[in-house]
């Protein structure tokens, strides 16, 4: 058996960078307190959902990675010796920015950091006005606990994106997320959408054999057209739920993973044997037509 805890923040955000960065280091305390080895949090967590609207001034938000914020948090890292899972908003260089997760090890070192792929641009989450598509391919980052993948929010969607973190060998895939209910739905679709993005997320860990960790914020932001949902999860690689989170409250918890299960699941469901890899050419176009 490989033992591992997990810690998850899903916590609200203010406008002052500075009270984001002293609660996210508050709430790693607490999750170091319950037992929590690697601790996830949520998109952005150091500001305000800024991808709301289209306005220049949201780039003064972005730094760069290493910068002051993973500074901070290596300490604390150091300190409680624990993983770090930390999504910021990077500033490259002059007109570069990404979505942006660093992954700090028990010892306090950076170990690197992955720039979220795919991009979305919808009514309230303008990300395309703000973020460069990742370049850096996706990452899997060897800690102290274990070998973690980050994919980061709409990343989620994907299938592609956590079987190929999967087959570079991630133990357990991380989402750092920021994803909500516009303020004007009714219930049923607020329900069907939560019920797909968990149920599409579930799905990844199923085909991979290996956990899933979903780290959303919570309330409402700004203008308060948007409430993010909460709904913070950890599934097992047979897609079962061990920990949800509310919809409104935050939260700050540690779920125990057995790491050794997934060779279990992938001798009883043998997808990765069964792959037909001489068949997948064609995922790479578009779209599959006579063009």
């Amino acid at each position: 058996m490989k033992k591992v805890k997990i810690g998850l923040i899903q916590m609200t955000c203010h406008k002052e960078k500075s009270l984001n960065l002293n609660k996210a280091i508050n709430e790693i305390e607490v999750a170091a307190s319950q037992g929590a080895q690697i601790i996830c949090l949520q998109e952005l967590f150091s500001s305000l959902y800024f991808c709301d609207t289209e306005d220049y001034d949201n780039f003064e938000l972005a730094e760069p990675i290493p910068g002051p914020s993973t500074d901070a948090l290596c300490k604390v890292s150091k300190k409680l010796g624990v993983v770090i899972i930390a999504s910021l908003f990077e500033k490259r260089t002059q007109g570069i920015y990404h979505n942006t997760t660093a992954v700090i090890d028990a010892d306090g070192s950076y170990q690197g950091k992955y720039r979220k792929m795919h991009i979305p641009d919808d009514p309230e989450f303008y990300e395309k006005f703000y973020f460069t598509p990742g370049d850096l391919g996706y990452k899997v980052f060897e800690t102290k606990f274990a070998k973690v993948g980050i994919l980061i929010c709409w990343d989620q969607w994907y299938p592609e994106a956590s079987r190929i973190t999967a087959l570079m060998g991630a133990e357990i895939l991380f989402y750092p997320t920021a994803i909500g209910w516009a303020s004007s739905q009714d219930e049923d679709t607020n329900l069907d959408q939560y019920n797909a993005w968990q149920i599409i997320q579930r799905s990844h860990a199923v085909a991979n054999g290996i956990p899933v960790v979903s780290v959303n914020r919570v309330g409402f932001e700004q203008k308060g057209a948007m409430k993010f949902w909460g709904g913070s999860f950890v599934a097992n690689g047979q897609g079962k739920i061990l920990y949800h989170a509310s919809h409104d409250m935050e939260e700050t918890t540690s779920v125990e993973l057995d790491l050794a299960e997934a060779d279990s699941l992938r001798v009883h469901w043998p997808f990765f044997r069964d792959r037909r890899i001489d068949s997948y050419q064609p995922i790479t176009r578009r779209f599959i037509d006579e063009g």
